[in-house]
């Protein structure tokens, strides 16, 4: 398996995304594209109706996105510990209490696709590697 934050590592988190009934349930009406960064390694993430249809690897600067979600490598290490820290356990308490965590773009649409995109990304705790 390859180490977090690699394609390789995300293609089995595309996988199970794509399988989880929770966010199948939750997720019906979000779809959109957004930014992932880790420090200096970035993606595009398309989601059509919870489901993740595409992974962009280093989108080029005309690649279009609704939000982006940007920290430093380590703190999306933290995040994604089965048991991560205090303030890495969930999305708004990085945004209130994390400096470097930013939530950028139309966060309009990060906050009307709130519980799915917290699924979403809470699911990346369950990739091994």
């Amino acid at each position: 398996m390859s180490v977090f934050p690699a394609l390789e590592w995300m293609k089995a988190f595309q996988k199970i995304v794509n399988a989880d009934e929770e966010l199948s349930a939750i997720g019906q009406w979000f779809t959109t594209s957004f930014l992932f960064q880790a420090a200096d390694t970035r993606y595009v993430f398309k989601v059509a109706g919870g489901k993740l249809v595409q992974i962009i690897p280093e989108p080029r600067f005309d690649e279009t996105w609704s939000f982006a979600l940007r920290a430093p490598l380590e703190h999306w290490r933290k995040f994604i510990q089965p048991l991560p820290p205090p303030l890495f356990n969930e999305l708004f308490a990085m945004l209130m209490r994390v400096p470097d965590f930013k939530l950028e773009g139309n966060t309009l649409v990060a906050m009307q696709n709130i519980r799915a995109l917290q699924r979403f990304m809470g699911l990346m705790r369950t990739v091994e590697g």
